[in-house]
């Protein structure tokens, strides 16, 4: 089942997790009173799985093909509750990321080993081993892993001082816009009308003169 909702479909198993679910059921039965060493098991787990012929293997592949078709069956029919991904803020890809803790280093270095070694592993499994790894670690061994990790957070605080400020920078500037404001129309002096005016006042002068 689905952690946050309950009526997910449980996710489907590889044939590899069917033969490691069989191992554990098979070492309950022999030691069940022992408890299972998590490195050790996994190990044999491994190495066994690897020396199984194609057709020991196809039983759990069979498995696995039936509860893949469980799966998609059920998804198809399967609604998410509604507001699953409402509220959740979207990144901005040109953000800092932020930066691994020592652990996440640490396991990023290791992680291949542990691959090469146990092979047939789950991403599961895989981070519990180191995590168990990382427990073992001496502080002196630990430190590398601080140092580093304190040198990335350095970085990170100020790449994202740095991008604040842009943001800010961006949000203030106002874009240049056009004037607006209409320019009054000068209209062109006509000489024409005054010089009209004038002979007209002279004509008038004329007949006054007639007059007397």
């Amino acid at each position: 089942m689905g952690k946050g909702d309950p009526n997910k479909p449980r996710g489907k198993m590889s044939s590899y997790a069917y033969f490691v679910q069989t191992c554990r059921e098979e070492h309950k039965k022999k030691h069940p009173d022992t408890s299972v060493n998590f490195s050790d098991f996994s190990k044999k787990c491994s190495e066994r799985w690897k020396s199984m012929s194609a057709k020991e293997k196809g039983k759990f592949e069979d498995l696995a093909k039936g509860d893949k078709a469980r799966y998609e069956r059920e998804m198809k029919t399967y609604i998410p509750p509604k507001g699953e991904t409402k509220g959740k803020r979207k990144k901005d890809p040109n953000a800092p990321k932020r930066p691994p803790s020592a652990f996440f280093i640490f396991c990023s270095e290791h992680r291949p080993q542990i691959k090469s070694e146990t092979p047939g592993l789950s991403i599961g499994d895989t981070a519990k081993k180191l995590g168990e790894l990382w427990a073992e670690q001496t502080p002196k061994d630990k430190l590398p892993h601080e140092q580093k990790a304190a040198k990335l957070k350095e970085k990170y605080e100020k790449d994202v001082a740095a991008y604040r400020a842009k943001g800010k920078s961006d949000v203030g500037k106002k874009v240049p816009g056009r004037a607006t404001g209409s320019k009054k129309k000068v209209e062109p002096h006509h000489h024409d009308d005054e010089e009209d005016e004038d002979e007209e006042d002279e004509e008038d002068e004329d007949d006054d003169d007639d007059d007397e």
